[in-house]
């Protein structure tokens, strides 16, 4: 079986979440990290909004996290406390978010949400590099990670299963899929896994990863394909508020 794309993914995503895991600074609270995930909670509805066709929201949610990132820089941008206080490439980071906002924004502004949201998906990207570098680590981690796989599996989910050995790459694909959506109720912290929407949210995103897991096995494609259309919500839902 050719299935050197798949275990080349799978190998990069594990990695990350075997790091991710075992991490001893994991839930680290320092100043900067404590800010950054305040500011999160705008930036995850701007990404929202901008995926439901919603301007004048798309516009106010950005506006609130350019707001929230504006004040981060003006605070720690000169001077980061540790860990960050050793990372050279800290306000450069802390600029290139800006810029994924102005960018975004305008955007929003000529009505282009799709490009907004893609844009604004950058900033989740540099926003994980900027605390790996510097060995944070947060939920919005094992948030990310699950991220990445699902959208790899929605995006190559077709292309494989039309392959002579898809079905079997398929199964190897929603076996990751699985182990990272248990590692978000395992390392969820422990505000969110003593709320009862976390938790029905969190197993919401399980079911239709166990939905998938099912189709696979049996070599349904119908219902592979409907487990498959059944990916985003319940994750997006999870994301919003607790992401």
């Amino acid at each position: 079986m050719n299935l050197q794309l798949t275990e080349i993914t799978m190998k990069k995503h594990l990695i990350w979440t075997l790091l991710v895991a075992s991490s001893a600074v994991a839930y680290a609270s320092d100043p900067v990290t404590d800010a950054m995930q305040a500011a999160y909670a705008p930036y995850r509805a701007a990404l929202f909004r901008t995926n439901s066709n919603a301007t004048a929201e798309s516009q106010q949610a950005i506006a609130q996290a350019q707001q929230a990132w504006t004040k981060i820089a003006e605070q720690f941008g000169a001077k980061p406390p540790g860990p960050y206080d050793r990372d050279t490439g800290f306000a450069d980071s802390l600029a290139k978010v800006s810029k994924v906002y102005d960018i975004a924004a305008t955007q929003v502004a000529a009505n282009q949400l799709n490009s907004a949201h893609e844009t604004l998906e950058k900033a989740r990207d540099i926003m994980a590099d900027l605390r790996r570098r510097n060995q944070v680590v947060v939920f919005s981690d094992h948030m990310n990670a699950y991220h990445s796989e699902m959208e790899n599996v929605l995006i190559n989910a077709q292309r494989i299963l039309a392959q002579p050995d898809g079905n079997q790459q398929m199964i190897a694909m929603v076996g990751v899929l699985t182990y990272l959506a248990k590692r978000l109720i395992a390392e969820a912290p422990t505000s969110y896994a003593r709320n009862q929407e976390f938790a029905d949210l969190a197993q919401a995103v399980e079911k239709s990863v166990a939905g998938l897991q099912r189709a696979v096995f049996t070599q349904d494609v119908a219902a592979t394909k409907t487990a498959l259309s059944q990916l985003k919500v319940p994750y997006s839902k999870l994301f919003l508020k607790f992401g």
